[in-house]
């Protein structure tokens, strides 16, 4: 079980959405709720991660606004640096645009785009090489479920992590637990099977860092406000990774609350 000391994180993954203007009017009324009930950072940690096209200009509206916002990336290159790469954007790049967060491994990129486990540790590698802080993403399909494979599954995923992550920086990593089956389908992991595994998670870190009681490890698939007081109130779920619920400034508030765990 984790300890009570980790601070919660509710991250937004906008994914490939919304337009430039619903953008902004999104951010200006996620803001609005955080003026209106401050949720502070010793409370829970709140990120989005718009567009990559989006992440400059909604990270100027959040600083212009002073908020506790951050901007995460939703992917970054298995190159370094700068050079040749077309249409790719490095660590590197993002540092420099003072872009400190980025997601890794989620299954939309380990399925769609052929994100395999060299892509996978060559990102993390070159993110954690300029200080990125990376939210680390793990799951299992139906198939595997069904199967009764989802635990070995996951837990290779975060064996994945041992080759590339030095022990100095462990403090950059969160881990984001998405069953596959429940990503944008409606379903959800029963809160005691989404805990399960997210203890069988931190029990699979205990064996890799001395950082695995400090690890926090988000649940992510069809998390609502419906349903996030629930999980939040799981001791080894540190928070959610949102998909749809997070194009709502409203819901995604919510969710941010349920975390925090704040009076409304």
């Amino acid at each position: 079980m984790s300890g009570s000391t980790i601070t919660p994180w509710v991250v937004g993954n906008w994914k490939m959405n919304p337009m430039q203007a619903n953008s902004q009017q999104l951010i200006q009324d996620l803001n609005q709720y955080l003026q209106q009930s401050p949720i502070t950072e010793q409370q829970c940690h709140i990120g989005v991660a718009p567009i990559s096209i989006a992440l400059l200009s909604v990270q100027k509206l959040l600083k212009d606004a002073d908020s506790p916002v951050k901007v995460v990336a939703q992917d970054l290159s298995q190159m370094a640096g700068t050079g040749a790469y077309t249409g790719e954007v490095s660590a590197e790049l993002l540092k420099d645009s003072q872009i400190d967060y980025v997601l890794i491994g989620h299954s939309e990129r380990r399925e769609i785009f052929g994100d395999d486990v060299a892509k996978i540790k060559a990102k993390l590698s070159n993110a954690l090489s300029v200080g990125l802080q990376v939210i680390y993403c793990v799951g299992e399909s139906l198939e595997q479920r069904e199967a009764g494979q989802a635990e070995q599954v996951v837990l290779q995923q975060i064996c994945d992590l041992a080759a590339v992550v030095k022990v100095e920086q462990w403090h950059n990593i969160v881990i984001a637990y998405e069953p596959i089956w429940a990503i944008g389908t409606g379903k959800t992991a029963s809160p005691q099977d989404a805990q399960t595994m997210h203890a069988k998670i931190r029990e699979g870190l205990t064996q890799i860092t001395a950082q695995a009681q400090h690890t926090a490890i988000l649940y992510g698939g069809s998390v609502k406000p419906e349903n996030a007081v629930e999980l939040a109130a799981c001791p080894d779920i540190n928070g959610a990774l949102v998909g749809g619920a997070s194009l709502n400034a409203e819901s995604f508030y919510k969710i941010a609350q349920a975390f925090a765990k704040t009076e409304e």
